[in-house]
């Protein structure tokens, strides 16, 4: 709860809209009728066709000093040579990620033990050490790729559950390390637009909480868009959200235009001076074409506004949802042109090893991954901790490892 005398914004709605979140909701097809007949034309309406087109804005204030460890960097700090240097691990994160791996490390490893167990390495037991690793989503490129290093200078032998382990999570690091990247802003000019699409349910508006919460921590001011018009449970999230992170939330009525809303909250954020404008979105997949629609009309709004907008188009995936996270992979690359990935409820499944198979296919950067519903359970996605944590070695061994 909010302390005593602290203030927070408000959500900001259209004045010519009834009471935010009224009971009589409009329903789909009576959405507000705002004229965005302009999204065809060159220009927005009384916009002068010599003027500027990008609304973007210089920051008139000194950049923030952003720590190495929060899991975005600002595009100045991407060309300095000593952001390079990670900092140290923190040991509550990674046991909390190990925690929350348990079952999908339990399962691979308990194979992987059943398998090798006083067994030479032969045909049959690569096959089977092949179906496993499929099995727990990997995927059958990284499967077959994995499978042939561990027989190399090791057929014919016995090979003990330890070194299958460590080469395991040496080629999943070794697949994940390229795409495991931190969030680049670009404050030069502003608002850096942070567009976030997903399926319902993978934990869309949750992630922009936290994650607003983390760029708010580092001084980076934050304007919230509830773009997922149709549900009222989501627009009601980000608003709590809004008030945790002092951050100005911008909301229309249910059932409204999502695009306009989009342009609305941008000249908010341009108002306000936000650094990041963050944009929800609806999932209908199972209105695969309006969804789609909706989604190709908020780009149009937002680049009408500054022709490189969004900058930033983050998918949510849910870890639970397995194979089917490659396949909404492909869906929204296509339509909202994808640029990074969160992967959330790693704690909640024995399949997190589609997340090896979503960074062998697609190789999008993955921004973060969430393992629980805590401020703190997002945290910057490290390829090297994931992989010892899928493959079930202890931390007090990665070193040793490494070595």
């Amino acid at each position: 709860m909010p302390e005593a005398g602290e203030h927070h914004p408000q959500p900001v709605e259209s004045p010519d809209e009834p009471e935010f979140l009224r009971s009589d909701a409009v329903e789909d097809d009576q959405a507000d009728d705002s004229d965005f007949s302009w999204l065809d034309s060159d220009l927005p309406p009384d916009e002068d066709e010599d003027a500027p087109r990008s609304s973007a804005v210089a920051r008139d204030r000194p950049l923030p000093e952003v720590s190495d460890d929060a899991g975005f960097r600002l595009r100045e700090e991407a060309r300095r040579e000593d952001q390079s240097v990670a900092a140290a691990p923190k040991l509550p994160w990674l046991q909390r990620l190990r925690e929350a791996l348990g079952r999908s490390s339990s399962n691979l490893t308990g194979s992987i033990t059943s398998i090798f167990t006083k067994r030479r390495l032969d045909d049959d037991v690569l096959q089977d050490f092949e179906d496993v690793l499929i099995q727990a989503d990997l995927g059958v490129e990284t499967a077959m790729r994995i499978t042939d290093r561990l027989s190399e200078g090791r057929y014919g032998k016995e090979i003990s559950g330890s070194e299958v382990k460590r080469v395991l999570a040496e080629e999943i690091e070794k697949t994940l390390d390229p795409v495991a990247q931190p969030l680049e802003l670009d404050l030069d000019k502003v608002p850096h637009v942070i567009l976030v699409v997903g399926v319902n349910g993978t934990g869309k508006t949750t992630t922009i909480g936290k994650l607003a919460a983390k760029l708010t921590r580092a001084g980076i001011s934050v304007t919230l868009a509830a773009g997922d018009t149709f549900r009222a449970a989501a627009v009601e999230q980000l608003k709590i959200w809004g008030e945790r992170t002092n951050s100005e939330v911008v909301a229309r009525q249910i059932g409204a235009d999502a695009a306009g809303l989009a342009f609305d909250a941008y000249d908010v954020a341009v108002k306000n001076k936000s650094d990041v404008l963050i944009i929800d979105t609806a999932g209908r997949l199972q209105n695969k074409a309006e969804l789609m629609a909706e989604l190709e009309k908020i780009i149009r709004v937002l680049q009408k506004r500054d022709p490189d907008s969004p900058h930033t188009v983050l998918q949510t995936l849910d870890a639970t949802t397995g194979q089917n996270a490659m396949n909404q992979v492909d869906i929204f690359r296509n339509v909202a042109g994808v640029n990074g990935l969160v992967m959330t409820k790693l704690d909640g499944t024995a399949r997190g090893g589609i997340l090896v198979a979503i960074g062998s296919k697609h190789k999008l950067p993955v921004y973060f991954v969430g393992v629980g519903e805590g401020i703190d359970d997002l945290e910057p996605f490290k390829a090297k901790d994931f992989a010892n944590a899928i493959a079930g070695i202890e931390a007090e061994r990665q070193g040793a490892a490494a070595s």
